[in-house]
C-alpha cells in the first residue's frame, strides 16, 4: 500500500485547510486509514480514523467538532477538512493505513504511512 499526503501549508488562527491521502495498492479500499500528527519535541498523536465503509469515523478529543474525516466513492482518497484551526494544530500530518476494519489510535498499529505534509497555523 502506498500513501501521498497533500494539502498543507500556513494558514491563520481560525482559518482551514483540508488535507488529502491518496491510497494506492491492490487492497488500498479496504484499509482503514488514519491521520496523525507529530508537533515538534512532541509524540506523534491520533487525529481521525476513518473505515473503508466511511461510516463512523474517530476524533481525538482535541479536534473533534472542529475536524472531518471523509473518504470518496472510490474509497483511496482520505481527506481531513479542518475548520476552526488553532496554533496547537501545527504540526506535520501524515496519513497511515492499516489492513484491520476497524480504527485504532496507536500509531504502532498502521504499518503503511505516507511521508507527511507540514500544517503551519499562525496566531
Amino acid at each position: 500500500v502506498q500513501l501521498q499526503a497533500s494539502g498543507g501549508g500556513v494558514v491563520q488562527a481560525g482559518g482551514s485547510l483540508r488535507l488529502t491521502c491518496t491510497v494506492g495498492g491492490r487492497t488500498a479500499a479496504r484499509d482503514t486509514v488514519a491521520w496523525f500528527r507529530q508537533a515538534p519535541g512532541k509524540a506523534r498523536e491520533f487525529v481521525a480514523g476513518i473505515i473503508w465503509t466511511g461510516r463512523s469515523p474517530d476524533y481525538s478529543n482535541s479536534v473533534k467538532d472542529r475536524f472531518t474525516i471523509s473518504r470518496d466513492n472510490t474509497k483511496t482518497k482520505v481527506s481531513l477538512q479542518m475548520n476552526s484551526l488553532k496554533p496547537e494544530d501545527t504540526a506535520i500530518y501524515y496519513c497511515a493505513a492499516k489492513r484491520q476494519l476497524y480504527i485504532t489510535t496507536g500509531a504502532s498499529d498502521y504499518v503503511n504511512w505516507g511521508q507527511g505534509t507540514l500544517v503551519t497555523v499562525s496566531s
